[in-house]
């Protein structure tokens, strides 16, 4: 499975990142997510726990992150939960009419015999990432083009 959702942003990427990169405060800025735990991790690395919500559906896994600033690139690997080994990219392209565009890449290959690839493919893309990545963008968009420069 793979996924690509892509959204300008009219801000700059240096007030997008930390939006996007301090996942401990999603559950404050995106209604959808239930919670964001830090879980013990080994030098420097970032991991958590993650739950939200597609509609009244309940959605949980773990995952470590890279935030890349430099690069403007924030990189998931999801460690536990259905969504196992699946890579998660949001890379954030400036432009020079101070907008940015953000795009979240998702790629999922389960290895479950027989039936993976269709559930992957039917079910956990369409139906679960596409729905939570979408609502997180939107609002991501909202909280940083409404943020003044000083934030």
């Amino acid at each position: 499975m793979k996924s690509v959702m892509r959204i300008r942003m009219a801000a700059p990427p240096e007030r997008i990142f930390p939006l996007a990169a301090e996942v401990e405060r999603w559950p404050v800025l995106l209604e959808h997510y239930r919670y964001v735990r830090r879980l013990p991790a080994g030098d420097g690395e970032r991991r958590f726990a993650m739950g939200a919500r597609r509609g009244r559906i309940p959605v949980r896994w773990e995952a470590e992150q890279r935030p890349r600033p430099l690069q403007n690139v924030i990189e998931f690997t999801h460690t536990g939960g259905v969504t196992r080994g699946m890579e998660v990219a949001w890379r954030l392209d400036p432009h020079g009419d101070g907008t940015t565009q953000v795009s979240i890449e998702h790629r999922l290959e389960l290895g479950w015999p027989l039936i993976g690839g269709f559930v992957a493919e039917r079910i956990i893309g369409p139906v679960f990432v596409d729905a939570i990545a979408g609502r997180t963008l939107r609002r991501i968009k909202q909280l940083a083009e409404q943020a003044g420069p000083d934030r």
